[in-house]
């Protein structure tokens, strides 16, 4: 099911709830103040341009989730942006990621994982992207989140030279410079 704006405030307890299960383990630890903070954002997230919420949930509550909106110009510099930014260079930012869809969270519980959620849940919320153009960066350090969105399809943006850090940006199957970005810096 997708939502799109602040109509998905009325789950925030239970996305909170799997946000905490998901991310409070390796190798995310996150701690119970990121977990505040992710409500918080949750809050102003819905107000960004694009805003949709898909979740897949069964009689148990919400299994997983996934958050996107619209990039906007100027690329920000908050959280994990200026590692983004470092790595590809302010062009390439421009030409692959901004007005394209950012999947910001994906969260798929434990006990759902295996069974197709994460892949329904990414197809749901990338379907409409302007001209299948949809990013997302996950922890290098992540490298079964890595191996899945690799699995998956999703192409890694290949960073300019000396540039690598801690996250890795992925485009869409469907980005139309997809398979250039991931070849080439």
């Amino acid at each position: 099911m997708i939502c799109y704006g602040p109509a998905v405030l009325d789950l925030t307890d239970e996305l909170v709830d799997t946000y905490a299960d998901v991310f409070s383990g390796p190798p995310w630890n996150e701690g119970e103040e990121t977990i505040r903070q992710f409500a918080s954002r949750l809050q102003s997230d819905t107000r960004r341009r694009g805003f949709r919420t898909a979740f897949a949930q069964t009689a148990h509550g919400i299994d997983g989730f996934a958050t996107a909106w619209l990039t906007r110009a100027p690329f920000p510099a908050d959280r994990g942006y200026a590692q983004v930014s470092a790595q590809l260079g302010a062009a390439r930012v421009r030409r692959l990621l901004v007005d394209a869809l950012e999947v910001d969270e994906l969260a798929v519980r434990r006990h759902a994982r295996g069974q197709g959620t994460g892949r329904a849940l990414l197809a749901e919320i990338t379907a409409d992207a302007p001209e299948g153009r949809a990013w997302l960066l996950t922890a290098r350090a992540a490298t079964d989140t890595v191996a899945t969105y690799r699995r998956l399809g999703w192409h890694e943006v290949t960073p300019l030279p000396g540039t690598e850090n801690a996250v890795i940006v992925f485009l869409s199957p469907d980005h139309p410079e997809a398979a250039t970005a991931s070849a080439a810096a």
